[in-house]
């Protein structure tokens, strides 16, 4: 009798954990751990290899050009082979992939706090965020780039291959132009694309 109360206990336990677990987005176990902030390039870098999502911003045809964010799920290549380049599985049925085959220009937009190794209030200039501006780009059908984006988009977000076929999701990438980056105080760090995409870990 008391093993049965026992193991039911075990059972309890291990249930309510995995709850916490899966809605706490500070549980999340990180593949690598955070950088040295002097080594901007791996900042940057571990910011978007980390994250699953962030704020897309594309020019609106609809809204005369205004700028229109979008929530996003993304992936920049496999569990710790990450490229930097981050990569989308859009809809057309959404403004954002629209607005980008008429208008290219956009920018994505991340930050440390969703990955819970900041305890700080977003803004505040020791919670790393990165801002990539560039030109959204829809990938190739059928190639090779795109069939490696898949990949690594489904492993990060495996929920993604139900998706209705019918709604025409499309893979998109995001080719960095300019790098805005904050991790400290003292104002954005210089880093240019070619020391952000070279970088090794």
């Amino acid at each position: 009798m008391e093993l049965q109360v026992r193991l039911r206990q075990i059972i309890i336990f291990f249930f309510l954990l995995l709850t916490v677990l899966e809605n706490s987005s500070a549980a999340r176990i990180l593949s690598i751990a955070k950088p040295d902030r002097h080594d901007v390039a791996a900042s940057a870098r571990w910011l978007v290899s980390q994250n699953i999502w962030g704020v897309l911003s594309t020019l609106s045809i609809e809204h005369e050009g205004a700028p229109f964010g979008n929530v996003v799920s993304y992936s920049d290549g496999l569990p710790g082979k990450g490229n930097g380049v981050p990569y989308f599985y859009l809809t057309t049925l959404d403004p954002t992939s629209r607005n980008a085959l008429k208008d290219s220009r956009a920018s994505f937009a991340i930050s440390e706090s969703p990955i819970g190794t900041c305890k700080r209030d977003p803004m505040d200039p020791t919670c790393s965020k990165l801002t990539l501006t560039g030109k959204l780009l829809q990938v190739n059908e059928g190639s090779e780039e795109e069939k490696v984006a898949k990949k690594a988009l489904f492993t990060k977000h495996p929920e993604m291959m139900d998706w209705p076929k019918g709604h025409d999701f499309r893979v998109f990438k995001l080719e960095i132009i300019n790098i805005f980056l904050i991790n400290w105080y003292g104002g954005a760090k210089p880093i240019t694309v070619d020391e952000y995409l070279r970088y090794k870990a």
